[in-house]
């Protein structure tokens, strides 16, 4: 097992640089999700840690040991891609246990370790059948028992469930997770897919533009984002922003939309002081906008009518547009509801978080 520390790690292809000196350090035993949009750097950063890329600066240590120059297969790591790369003349005995065969691995350690490998992932009766006989989710099983056997200090996952179907995917998270609890070895695990980062990772690492924007457990990711990007990339769907004018009231603070709408915000005024009278984005995540009775007039109100309407089952999304801008509340089921339906919103202060025009830094957020 061993920790990773990356330091002022930058990648950069033809003088364009696609990772920006980041900084990262993960703890033996831990599982950390890279996580971001296309382009971000996230398989970059984890090709770097295996040494599929060459870093252009900085420093990659695994446990002890500085690695920038020592090829993939002396990193004691292991990896699972996307595509499950198996090979299909071998059965998935000898696809699992090709690595240790190949280092002429004693043939007894080799059975001990497939019978372990084979248990944890349930695949004890799948060991006599080719590749092109198995589902998707048995060949990554298939994969993931490959690169198991080994028992590296190591594991990275590239977007391993990509090629899945939704319901198989869900399947796969939480057998991924159960194995880690089984088997700790640290993890780096690489997705786009932000409800993957926030089921399996002990910390998040949010990406963006080759850059990290914030590092944290995934419900306080949720809760606390750093940056505007943060907020919306976390959470499905994802979070409403507005603009609007901040007015200060005594100690209250409000934001006052293009529409006339005042939203009045957290008791706390002590991070607005400096911008008070100035412009700046407000966000509301989708879950926080509450349906109220038409004569309310109490608290945060936001007076919509319903566009688009989706129901979901146990809960419907109402798009509409607040001062000019697309929005969407996750309402409780309610069959009546139609384009055209005048829908008052009710939205708490404390669920209102306030981001800086310039920087996107969160001013304010509970």
């Amino acid at each position: 097992m061993a920790a990773i520390e990356l330091n002022k790690v930058v990648k950069a292809y033809g003088g364009v640089r696609t990772v920006h000196g980041i900084d990262l350090s993960i703890k033996d035993h831990e599982f950390v999700v890279l996580v971001g949009p296309s382009g971000c750097g996230k398989s970059t950063t984890l090709r770097m840690i295996a040494g599929l890329e060459t870093i252009t600066d900085g420093e990659i240590k695994i446990g002890e040991r500085r690695v920038n120059d020592l090829l993939p297969g002396e990193r004691d790591i292991a990896m699972v891609f996307q595509n499950y790369a198996l090979y299909p003349h071998l059965s998935v005995e000898d696809n699992i246990t090709f690595g240790l065969r190949l280092k002429k691995t004693p043939r007894g350690e080799i059975q001990t370790r497939l019978t372990e490998t084979a248990r944890i992932l349930d695949i004890e009766h799948l060991l006599k059948r080719k590749p092109r006989q198995l589902s998707g989710g048995q060949r990554q099983r298939v994969a993931m028992g490959r690169a198991m056997i080994r028992n590296p200090a190591v594991f990275l996952f590239d977007e391993p469930l990509s090629n899945l179907d939704a319901k198989l995917r869900v399947q796969m998270r939480a057998e991924i997770k159960q194995i880690h609890e089984a088997v700790p070895t640290t993890t780096v695990y690489v997705t786009h897919d932000q409800i993957e980062a926030m089921t399996l990772a002990d910390r998040v690492v949010v990406m963006n533009a080759g850059r990290i924007e914030q590092i944290a457990p995934p419900q306080e990711l949720y809760l606390r984002p750093a940056t505007k990007f943060v907020a919306g990339f976390i959470g499905s769907p994802g979070m409403n922003f507005v603009s609007a004018t901040l007015e200060r009231n005594a100690d209250q603070f409000s934001g006052v939309l293009s529409d006339g709408t005042r939203l009045e915000l957290p008791g706390d005024v002590t991070r607005f002081a400096d911008v008070a009278g100035q412009v700046v984005d407000l966000g509301i995540r989708p879950e926080h906008l509450s349906p109220g009775a038409k004569g309310d007039q109490s608290g945060n109100r936001i007076n919509a009518t319903a566009g688009l309407v989706e129901p979901l089952g146990m809960d419907t999304l109402v798009h509409f547009t607040i001062a000019g801008t697309k929005a969407v509340a996750r309402v409780p089921p309610d069959g009546s509801l139609r384009r055209g339906t005048e829908l008052p919103l009710f939205v708490d202060p404390q669920d209102i978080y306030v981001f800086d025009r310039q920087s996107g830094d969160t001013l304010h957020g509970e």
